[in-house]
């Protein structure tokens, strides 16, 4: 079984649940793995800062439809009007898209005047809009204002539900997807804008999703496995780690692949580029998410419960013996979880059965039997004649 068993791919081992993945034995791994992703991001935000739309700066929009013009193009006309470094953008397949921030009306005219000539329109058919930096002030503050809210109430939520512990664990996965959605934007030049934000606090329910997921099973196991001392607490996480993970992953691709359709269909196909902002988002927070509850949150909770005294004494009595095998999701299963008998049990109690079947009609030695047949009565002897 074992051998076949390993002669298995991945996926096979992993939906038959034979899987023994050491995730908390390899967290440095991924803790380093994050941390330098976290870190070149930092950087990034420290030099290069975010790119914030017109929304949050201000600024002017012109839409004019011009099919065949290139963004080139468009640049190099309005280049004579100082706008060589305005952002340029074809959206919808044939829609020309220009930002930029004028004081001067005058200025604005001018712009019109130029993009009309080059897509070959009337003036009129130039839309422009003008967006004041305020609304986009507001958002952020009532953006930050729901994530202090959201982190306060998760916090409180999951203390109660499960511990304390296991809140830092989630809080700790939290800011972590948190810092790799804004590096990823920051290296990217991604364009941050209203939908950004709300894709930002979509994000932060599916990261609490999964970790509880994965800690509703740690509690579980928790209660049979570790309290009868058999598994250590970084064993019992290893455990439901791998019991989860195909629930994880199913979850995960699921998810993700309604968003890709948004960015390809929604976004290079229709042009939609609200659709594209909000998908892009999603996609980074949710892919760092799923890598966050499995490989974060998780290994960070067996490290703060490996200090409590009676985990400390389950590992320390652990490692005065023989190391078994990891137990994979099937064994787990197949033996009750919860119940597994220590090694040996098996011999004893059959060695017990067959005790017990040989002392059925048998007397122990050196012992009176506890009943007995009455002595026979003697004969009377006859009388002579």
């Amino acid at each position: 079984m074992t051998a076949r068993a390993g002669r298995r791919s991945i996926w096979l081992r992993l939906y038959h649940g034979e899987t023994a993945i050491d995730f908390v034995g390899r967290r440095r791994l991924w803790f380093a793995i994050s941390l330098g992703v976290i870190a070149l991001g930092l950087v990034s935000l420290a030099v290069r800062q975010l790119n914030f739309g017109i929304d949050f700066t201000g600024g002017t929009v012109w839409e004019v439809p011009a099919p065949g013009v290139s963004v080139s193009e468009a640049r190099d006309a309005l280049s004579p009007l100082g706008l060589a470094d305005a952002k340029i953008q074809v959206v919808g397949g044939d829609t020309l898209r220009v930002q930029a921030d004028l004081d001067r009306e005058r200025d604005r005219q001018e712009v019109t005047g130029a993009l009309a000539e080059l897509a070959g329109a009337a003036p009129g058919d130039v839309s422009v809009n003008e967006v004041g930096p305020t609304w986009g002030g507001e958002i952020t503050d009532k953006a930050r204002t729901a994530l202090i809210v959201f982190l306060v109430v998760i916090t409180i939520y999951i203390s109660l539900r499960f511990e304390w512990k296991m809140a830092v664990a989630t809080l700790a996965a939290l800011v972590h997807d948190i810092l790799v959605t804004v590096g990823v934007y920051s290296l990217s030049g991604f364009e941050v804008t209203p939908a950004t934000v709300i894709a930002g606090l979509t994000i932060l329910g599916y990261s609490i999703y999964d970790g509880i997921v994965v800690f509703d099973k740690v509690e579980e196991n928790a209660r049979g496995l570790v309290a009868s001392g058999r598994l250590t607490y970084t064993e019992m996480v290893n455990l439901s780690l791998n019991q989860v993970l195909m629930r994880s992953l199913n979850t995960s691709i699921t998810a993700l692949l309604p968003i890709l359709s948004l960015l390809v269909v929604g976004g290079r196909i229709l042009g939609a580029v609200t659709l594209q902002d909000f998908a892009l988002a999603l996609l980074i927070g949710l892919a760092a998410s799923a890598y966050s509850s499995i490989f974060i949150a998780s290994p960070l909770l067996a490290v703060l419960k490996e200090r409590e005294p009676r985990y400390a004494a389950i590992r320390q009595r652990a490692s005065t013996k023989a190391a078994a095998p990891p137990l994979t999701p099937a064994a787990a299963a197949g033996a009750g979880a919860g119940s597994r008998a220590p090694a040996g049990g098996g011999e004893r109690a059959a060695g017990d059965e067959r005790g017990g079947r040989a002392a059925v009609g048998a007397r122990p030695a050196g012992r009176a039997p506890t009943a007995t047949r009455p002595p026979p009565r003697p004969r009377k002897k006859g009388k002579r004649r």
